[in-house]
């Protein structure tokens, strides 16, 4: 008779998404509502046994796609005025709808900068995303065409990570984003519901996230009980 080989150890991490200064009221440039009230459960996280600890920033240089400013008035008749058709580079009929918004999260700028509220000592490494001026990137891990790779995704396969417990801003965003390609992957994934806020509270949470397989906790559930239970 064989045997089924053991499931791999337990191995947890939490990645920190875009808790930066620009997303933060009251004085973001693309603040999402109530994004500050997210500091005290992330830093309660923070100091649990996770085996990696990441955050990741939204790095966009001035010319970047996502910025409104950065377009004439838009001449595709079937898009609204706040979205625009980006093309992969190499396959012109290969394209997805990208929504516009106000200039934030400039490199090198205030905005951009991780809110010090967030204890930052505890942090393993910074990712940084949305750096290529040709495309949107809400996920940590790759662009819509995974032409931008962060680096993110061989970093947690090399400490063998098991499972990924996603936070920060925004929720129905680059959190939902991250959280999916995580699933994808092949991490067993949660989104912590104290943990993160939606830029628009309606759209929350989003349908397609349980379809994805990702899972949204509380930060008193279970599935962060577990990672307290490491040092026990």
């Amino acid at each position: 008779m064989t045997t089924s080989p053991s499931s791999p150890p337990f191995t947890p991490a939490l990645i920190i998404v875009d808790f930066q200064q620009d997303f933060c009221p009251p004085d973001g440039a693309l603040a999402v509502p109530d994004g500050t009230s997210i500091a005290d459960p992330i830093n309660s996280l923070l100091t649990l046994p996770f085996a990696l600890r990441f955050a990741t920033r939204d790095w966009h240089p001035p010319d970047h796609i996502s910025f409104v400013t950065n377009h004439l008035p838009n001449k595709d008749s079937s898009l609204p005025p706040s979205e625009i058709r980006i093309h992969h580079p190499d396959d012109p009929d290969r394209s997805y709808v990208n929504s516009l918004w106000p200039p934030h999260c400039i490199q090198n700028t205030p905005g951009a900068q991780i809110v010090p509220i967030l204890n930052q000592s505890s942090i393993d490494a910074v990712f940084d995303k949305g750096c290529d001026p040709r495309f949107e990137m809400y996920s940590a891990f790759y662009d819509p065409f995974r032409i931008c790779d962060s680096g993110l995704a061989a970093r947690l396969a090399s400490a063998a990570v098991t499972h990924v417990y996603v936070v920060g801003l925004a929720a129905d965003y680059c959190v939902a984003a991250t959280a999916k390609h995580a699933s994808e992957l092949g991490f067993v994934t949660y989104i912590v519901n104290e943990a993160t806020r939606p830029f628009y509270p309606h759209r929350w949470p989003d349908p397609d996230l349980a379809a994805s397989g990702v899972s949204i906790v509380s930060i008193q559930g279970p599935e962060v009980a577990k990672v307290k239970a490491i040092s026990s």
